[in-house]
């Protein structure tokens, strides 16, 4: 059961995407990653994510760059929660991708991270809070997490 789908508009997203899925490693949990495109397979798109209920996903993840349509488009075929990840691009640096995501009509809503790997981060880890809110074991990890990340700015020595 793949609770976390992850779809990237093309393999050269995995860089950027890589950083989700570590974090989702992290915590162990279920997830998928594929590679299907807003405008080179609309068709599969829609029937990928229409059938993905049915397999047990919960929230989407969609990276895309440039026109960045892909997380607009799964939005359209869902009710589930979608969050888009904006990837840098060459020309506008990301802020194409970023527009594209962020700017959509009233009643398709997604989720937007900022450009990039960090972006792609804090998209699992929202993911994870996403089903934290029903899975307890989840909600403990990120507990954990966080507090770990506080450990770590506390200790932090600075030398001028």
């Amino acid at each position: 059961m793949n609770k976390i789908s992850i779809l990237m508009g093309s393999q050269s997203d995995l860089e950027t995407v890589s950083e989700a899925v570590n974090v989702l490693k992290e915590f162990k949990a279920d997830f998928e990653v594929r590679v299907l495109s807003a405008h080179r397979t609309p068709k599969e798109v829609a029937q990928y994510v229409e059938a993905a209920p049915k397999k047990g996903t919960r929230v989407f993840i969609a990276a895309a760059g440039m026109s960045a349509a892909l997380a607009g488009v799964v939005a359209a075929h869902t009710i589930l929660p979608v969050i888009g990840i904006p990837i840098e691009t060459k020309n506008l640096k990301g802020l194409d991708s970023l527009l594209s995501t962020v700017q959509m009509p009233p009643g398709i809503p997604v989720a937007c991270m900022s450009i990039g790997k960090s972006g792609a981060k804090n998209a699992a880890i929202f993911a994870l809070e996403i089903l934290g809110l029903s899975d307890s074991k989840i909600a403990a990890k990120l507990l954990n997490y966080k507090k770990q990340m506080c450990l770590k700015i506390k200790k932090t020595k600075v030398k001028v």
